[in-house]
């Protein structure tokens, strides 16, 4: 495959090469049609169940009308005037053709033409546009990306009628040849960042995008691993990357993926969701500094409560009501260890559980299991309900990865804490501070929109 092979006039030699790269006779989606047409042989190829049948019936009617008289000498002509088609496409080696036909395009050979003639008349298997479970608005669109990459361009297309707009599409992976499209404003974006994400889009060499976007993003930046934070944005709303789109910012959408990743990036907009950009700005500056409080309050509730209750004298009085009451046999350390894991049990258990029984599972899992340990006395019902709290207040984060992210500096901070007493503190809470400061992402800037170097 390395030299690339031209195509022939000769329809038998096209035909004989073909079936010999593909399993024509092995693999009962790959259809080969031999017709006439015009008294010359042809052969069809396509892809079954990626080609619209109503279409190409038509195509095939008209084709058998076509006379001997009829036929163009060439095959510029023939698509021009036969080919009932918009979507044609004149393809010349045999590399062109393995990529068009299996994406799902159409190829025509016809003998006495050097060249094959490629009709997009492609139907994907699709779900509905329909909104997405995780990233849901209270007044807004109700349309979400689904996992082909051309329904996604156009609704983009759809809010954005501008001819700045632009979707380049490139193809990534020696075997998935996975279509990948950068979209971005032309006279808004960076182009200092469009051409860094353009290169190394271009210069990435792989077999194939094996889990979709997860790897593309991998191979856009090798992430560090003892920084968990996510170094790009994803959604899967329409409005939401267009919104992003109209502030310069690009948006890279992956074929079978149905989220849109969004770059530059930093903390500000990772704890924006859509609902912010439906209501009046008091409103919207409240539910960011609300979200902003409780997602601080996710990754410092538990650490403060294990600290004062390791240093008892340093509880005021008025607050002297959290202390905990009861004694159990396992240290507060271990209980919150265990209650971490043990929450994303439950989280792991509701995800693979039928949606019929993923509702009255997790409410009795929760109540029998947190008043059952607490009776045991394995838990503390302090120590159960700030982490009932933990666990609620999380999912008020739109971003997933983030979640999880705060999820280990937490640990961390726990850790040091009842190491390390108020020294470990400081320390996991510095850590956290510089996790942030120094996490940079592919424009060169960090978390806080700083330059690096």
């Amino acid at each position: 495959m390395s030299d690339v092979k031209k195509i022939t006039s000769s329809r038998e030699e096209n035909a004989a090469w073909l079936n010999h790269v593909l399993p024509v006779k092995e693999s009962f989606d790959i259809i080969q049609r031999d017709i006439r047409i015009g008294g010359r042989c042809a052969s069809l190829y396509f892809i079954n169940g990626f080609t619209s049948d109503e279409t190409l019936l038509k195509i095939l009617d008209s084709f058998f009308d076509i006379t001997e008289e009829d036929m163009p000498k060439d095959v510029v002509s023939f698509s021009r005037e036969c080919v009932p088609f918009v979507e044609v496409e004149i393809l010349v080696d045999f590399d062109q053709v393995l990529k068009n036909l299996l994406s799902g395009v159409t190829c025509l050979f016809v003998d006495g033409y050097d060249a094959c003639i490629a009709i997009d008349c492609r139907t994907y298997p699709v779900r509905s546009v329909e909104e997405p479970d995780k990233d849901k608005s209270l007044r807004g669109s109700r349309d979400g990306f689904v996992e082909t990459i051309v329904f996604n361009t156009a609704l983009m297309r759809r809010r954005i009628r501008d001819p700045h707009l632009v979707m380049k599409m490139v193809e990534i992976g020696d075997s998935s040849r996975t279509d990948v499209a950068i979209c971005y404003m032309s006279d808004r974006v960076d182009q200092e960042l469009l051409k860094n994400v353009s290169d190394r889009i271009n210069s990435i060499q792989t077999d194939a995008l094996r889990m979709n976007q997860q790897s593309l993003a991998e191979k856009l930046y090798k992430r560090k691993w003892f920084n968990p934070f996510p170094k790009f944005k994803f959604t899967e709303r329409p409005d939401t990357a267009t919104a992003c789109l109209l502030e310069g910012k690009i948006v890279l959408l992956v074929d079978n993926s149905p989220s849109a990743m969004i770059l530059p990036t930093s903390i500000f907009d990772m704890i924006e969701e859509a609902n912010d950009y439906y209501f009046p700005t008091l409103t919207n500056i409240y539910l960011k500094v609300a979200r902003a409080l409780i997602t601080l309050m996710t990754v410092f509730l538990t650490p403060v409560f294990l600290l004062f209750m390791q240093n008892l004298n340093w509880l005021p009085k008025v607050f002297s009501f959290v202390a905990v009451k009861d004694t159990v046999n396992i240290p507060l350390i271990f209980q919150l260890l265990l209650l971490e894991i043990a929450i994303d049990g439950l989280r792991l258990a509701a995800l693979n559980t039928p949606s019929m029984l993923s509702t009255p599972l997790s409410v009795i899992a929760g109540l029998v299991m947190g008043e059952f340990s607490v009776q045991s006395g394995w838990f503390n019902s302090e120590v159960m309900l700030y982490m009932a709290f933990v666990s609620v207040a999380n999912y008020t984060q739109p971003n997933f990865e983030l979640g999880y992210a705060l999820k280990f500096m937490r640990l961390e901070l726990l850790i040091l804490t009842a190491l390390f007493n108020w020294w470990g503190f400081v320390t996991g809470t510095l850590i956290i501070v510089l996790s942030i400061c120094f996490n940079k992402t592919l424009s060169g800037r960090n978390y806080l929109n700083v330059k690096l170097n």
